[in-house]
């Protein structure tokens, strides 16, 4: 059984929270730790392994860390589960009893009980499955045969674990909307979190995955449902500050006063920073990103999970954190 996280955990991440907010620093940095990726999503342009990839160094990624302190660090790529020297750079980042909160981003298509515990031990609070078809149609989307299954027999086999530290992370687009509340219905039976993020068109320039006007009606009255059961079923992450966004980026196509760089930025597999992971220009340090990009950004093309949480007002991080304690 993994233990809760400490108070003292929990206090050091609220003030680390409550400086970077205040002095504009960065809330949660990626660590895209790879561009190699054993899937092959519809909605992405990443997939396929890619040789002679630059690399930085467990140690290297730590210091980025210690530089930027960051809230919440996300370890992503790719997948990043195909980095051999993963469980080393975990480690590095990770300080107990102190921020940042390590969540691994991962299709879970190499993730088993075995290295589930592997890397809890090694310092991961939290794995962020992507998830997005509550049956075989996520295989499909996905790339990967037999991936609901593996991720289910995964959640399964850890059903009797407290504080487990799973979330069943959405995309939500047109081909998927009307399957949210199953996606909730099987969170809830396999004892584990669900959080939606919103479709972007930059990965891939398919317009056509966007939610349509005509449609929004149905959207509004599923995530009504949704809310309905966040109710009565404590599993579901997504607040309605970000439900409402969602509602707004796909009525308007965009969603202006991107804050990427100073809410939340990304570290790329060589070490150099990006804004995000959709915008990859590279930048040495946090002023030089800051004031060549951040300062004229004008991009309205996302409102994907990282961007909606890290750019929440205080209240509604404050009440949203209090929530999830």
């Amino acid at each position: 059984m993994m233990a809760r996280m400490s108070y003292k955990r929990e206090i050091a991440l609220g003030l680390r929270g409550a400086k970077n907010f205040f002095l504009k620093k960065p809330l949660c940095v990626s660590f895209e730790i790879t561009y190699s990726c054993n899937a092959r999503c519809q909605h992405c342009h990443l997939g396929g392994i890619i040789k002679d990839e630059q690399r930085a160094s467990p140690e290297e990624f730590a210091r980025r860390a210690e530089e930027l302190s960051p809230v919440v660090a996300q370890i992503s790529g790719g997948e990043p589960l195909l980095r051999r020297d993963l469980v080393d750079i975990i480690q590095a980042i990770h300080h107990p009893d102190q921020p940042p909160y390590i969540v691994l981003t991962t299709n879970a298509s190499l993730l088993d009980e075995k290295k589930y515990f592997q890397l809890r031990e090694a310092g991961v609070d939290e794995f962020s499955i992507s998830f997005d078809y509550p049956d075989e149609r996520h295989d499909e989307f996905r790339g990967i045969p037999g991936l609901f299954r593996k991720i289910e027999k995964l959640c399964l086999s850890l059903k009797g674990e407290k504080n487990k530290g799973i979330t069943l992370s959405c995309v939500v687009h047109r081909y998927n909307y009307q399957e949210l509340l199953k996606l909730a219905a099987k969170a809830y039976e396999w004892e584990v979190h669900l959080n939606f993020s919103t479709y972007t068109w930059l990965r891939t320039n398919k317009k056509d995955f966007l939610i349509p006007e005509s449609e929004l009606p149905q959207l509004k009255e599923i995530i009504r449902q949704i809310q309905e059961f966040r109710r009565t079923h404590n599993t579901i992450f997504t607040s309605d500050y970000v439900f409402k966004g969602m509602l707004e980026f796909f009525r308007d196509e965009g969603r202006p006063n991107c804050q990427a760089g100073i809410r939340f930025l990304v570290v790329n597999p060589d070490g150099h920073l990006s804004p995000c992971g959709l915008i990859l220009k590279n930048f040495n340090n946090l002023r030089e990103l800051q004031k060549e990009f951040s300062a004229h950004n004008r991009c309205t093309a996302c409102f994907t999970s990282i961007r909606a949480n890290s750019e929440k007002p205080a209240w509604v991080l404050l009440t949203d954190n209090l929530k999830a304690i």
